[in-house]
């Protein structure tokens, strides 16, 4: 079949504006009303006469408060997800996971020396002391450990050095952590049942919490992969170590997925197929089969190569909001880097436009690893796409997402030469970390306005 064939142009739900504002609002209401309830709890007026163990419960508190928030921003809320895009969400995960981190270690030191200062004591026995013999407590310092752990492995250096999937699975221990220190918060954390408020609030967050991980987490993936059953029908080679995996399944016209999302995805194929792995469609879905593709990066991704027909297909999603849902105009530039172009090969052949009014850039070092040319040449020639293949290395003495032939020139200077009117195109970017970066510099110097970038970054 043509690559140009007509496809069922699969309409994702729209970003309503008010579900990321309600979000925002709900998180901050939270922590407030945390500051409310210890402040309802005398924390004000203790801090006068025992300032260490009143901050000490403010901290330990607000802690919680964002631990519970930053399981709810990774629980795959669909509202939530679509308002902010996984990148977003990401960066405010980590940024709240530190934070609570940070509060947690300030809790354990002020309540330990508070404690000290109260009963007289030396630091290192009153530690021994409430750990040994608070309930709960040694539950919460197993639990804090395991947060430790997937905080020291979240760190950029950290991360860099760890596969996807070994990553991934340490930071399930999160979970771990946030139940481990449910027991300590309910039964010695006074501030917790201090009121039936406080008790009623701490109750409801927390299965708010757990609610959201077990339906959105498991419950809707484990009912998607029973109603669609997908399975893989053939794997192509498209490159040197890239390859494509065509699936097919079930009722494929009513899963809910669009151009530029992409699905965790797990194949029921050999050792460590259950550690879950992140690819885009490389595809427009038609309701009857689904493409993805994947260069060898890892493990994870050099598995696909190896995949027999028939292999059942587990996946988590759709997730990512780089689809038509985010687009403002007509007009249309993509910028894609090596195995960027997958999600952007999609929108092309799914969004509506008119001959000149979309331009792709796609970066590679060399021509071999131009993915998806002789389709996206047939775009060309038969939509009206205009192409502008960036080749080589890129420039060394700056940041630049072009190559090093165009060092002497401004990167904005060439964008607006290349797309004079390039303010009035919706952005699309996908690729590594820090290519994207200098691409979204770029067009922010041409003069897009912000709403009009949309941008996946490959990043972990």
């Amino acid at each position: 079949m043509s690559t140009l064939a007509v496809h069922r142009v699969v309409r994702a739900r729209p970003v309503r504006a008010w579900w990321r504002d309600a979000a925002g609002l709900t998180a901050w209401l939270s922590v407030l009303f945390v500051v409310a309830l210890w402040v309802s709890g005398r924390g004000l007026q203790d801090l006068g006469t025992d300032f260490l163990t009143s901050t000490g419960r403010l901290t330990g508190l607000l802690s919680a408060d964002l631990l519970l928030l930053q399981l709810l921003l990774m629980a795959r809320i669909p509202w939530v997800e679509r308002s902010y895009g996984q990148d977003e969400l990401a960066r405010r995960h980590r940024l709240t996971g530190f934070a609570s981190l940070t509060l947690l270690a300030a809790h354990i030191v002020l309540i330990s020396l508070g404690y000290a200062a109260t009963d007289r004591s030396g630091l290192v026995a009153e530690v021994w002391l409430l750990v040994t013999t608070y309930a709960g407590m040694l539950l919460a310092t197993a639990g804090t450990v395991a947060l430790v752990l997937v905080a020291v492995t979240s760190v950029r250096a950290a991360r860099r050095r760890l596969r996807y999937e070994s990553w991934h699975l340490l930071h399930l221990y999160a979970y771990l952590g946030a139940g481990l220190a449910l027991p300590h918060q309910l039964w010695t954390g006074a501030d917790f049942t201090a009121s039936p408020v406080a008790t009623v609030f701490w109750w409801t967050a927390y299965a708010a919490a757990a609610g959201a991980v077990l339906v959105f987490r498991l419950g809707v993936p484990v009912w998607l992969n029973a109603r669609h059953r997908l399975v893989v029908e053939q794997v192509v080679r498209e490159g040197p170590g890239v390859v494509s995996v065509y699936l097919r399944g079930r009722h494929l016209d009513r899963l809910p997925v669009a151009a530029g999302q992409f699905f965790v995805w797990r194949f029921a194929s050999g050792p460590g197929w259950t550690r879950g792995k992140p690819f885009s469609l490389s595809a427009a879905p038609d309701g009857h089969r689904l493409r993805i593709t994947a260069k060898d990066l890892g493990p994870g991704s050099r598995r696909l190569a190896t995949l027999p027909p028939g292999t059942r297909a587990l996946f988590e999603g759709p997730y990512g909001k780089l689809t038509s849902t985010v687009r403002k105009g007509p007009k249309l530039a993509m910028f894609a880097s090596g195995i960027g172009i997958t999600p952007l090969r999609a929108l092309l052949g799914e969004l509506p436009y008119q001959p000149g009014d979309a331009v792709l850039f796609h970066r590679a070092r060399r021509p071999a690893d131009l993915l998806f040319r002789h389709e996206l040449d047939e775009l060309a020639a038969g939509r009206g796409l205009t192409i502008h293949y960036l080749l080589g290395r890129r420039a060394r003495d700056r940041r630049s997402w072009l190559p090093a032939g165009y060092a002497p020139v401004p990167d904005e200077q060439v964008l607006r030469h290349l797309v004079p009117d390039i303010a009035e195109h919706d952005v699309y970017v996908c690729g590594p970390d820090a290519w994207t970066g200098a691409v979204l510099d770029s067009a922010r110097r041409a003069g897009v306005p912000a709403d009009r970038v949309h941008a996946e970054r490959f990043a972990w």
